[in-house]
């Protein structure tokens, strides 16, 4: 299955073409967003699970990356609320369920394979966030050919203001414009490398998820 999967063109999915498809457990399912591959994919997606649905326990060889958008997403290592962000590297495993139900934002098999660090960070903390280049940033990892974080974007501000990355980002609150659209909050933008003016917050600002990548196209 290839969804969104050449890396050379920007791909987007705004909140209202969100189309919720069955996952293989009941009570579980998801958005695809891109996806390189059949059930076992290099994959991004927005997954949704019903209250007391879970998935059974399952390793992760390309590793696994969640950030928790609502309600509480659980595993043996403990419960997560809106606002956390997860890395399981490859080799891990979990068994992850959810007691009252969440909505998670999913990246699979696109770690470095040495990758071997667990993050937990609770981007909702005020001591996770920081100044850097005169935006109030969340740091949530940088290695390895990428840099992820949350960022602040004030009103009317461009998201870059030189060539950039590959990038990725998700809408977490306000909105961005791309072009002649408006992306509110669930939008989702996937950019190649280059040069990108036309992504800009709207007069409300954005916070948003913000990926960057040298090769964001490797299944790992």
């Amino acid at each position: 299955m290839l969804v969104n999967a050449d890396f050379t063109r920007c791909a987007t999915k705004a909140p209202e073409e969100y189309r919720w498809l069955a996952s293989p457990q009941s009570g579980v399912e998801r958005v695809m967003l891109d996806r390189i591959g059949e059930e076992k994919a290099r994959a991004t997606s927005i997954v949704r699970y019903a209250p007391d649905s879970y998935f059974p326990s399952h390793q992760h060889p390309g590793g696994e990356e969640i950030l928790v958008l609502s309600g509480i997403f659980s595993d043996e290592g403990g419960d997560y609320p809106a606002g956390w962000y997860l890395r399981n590297p490859p080799g891990s495993s979990h068994k992850p369920f959810s007691a009252d139900g969440c909505t998670i934002f999913v990246k699979l098999r696109q770690m470095s394979a040495d990758e071997g660090r667990q993050v937990r960070i609770n981007t909702r903390s005020p001591a996770n966030w920081g100044r850097l280049e005169g935006r109030e940033t969340c740091a949530l990892f940088s290695g390895a050919g990428e840099a992820v974080s949350l960022q602040r974007i004030p009103p009317g501000e461009r998201l870059f203001a030189a060539p950039a990355q590959s990038a990725e980002l998700l809408i977490l609150e306000g909105s961005m414009l791309f072009g002649n659209q408006s992306f509110d909050q669930g939008g989702w933008i996937r950019l190649p490398e280059g040069r990108h003016p036309e992504v800009v917050a709207s007069q409300q600002g954005a916070t948003i998820y913000l990926k960057l990548t040298d090769s964001p196209a490797v299944s790992r």
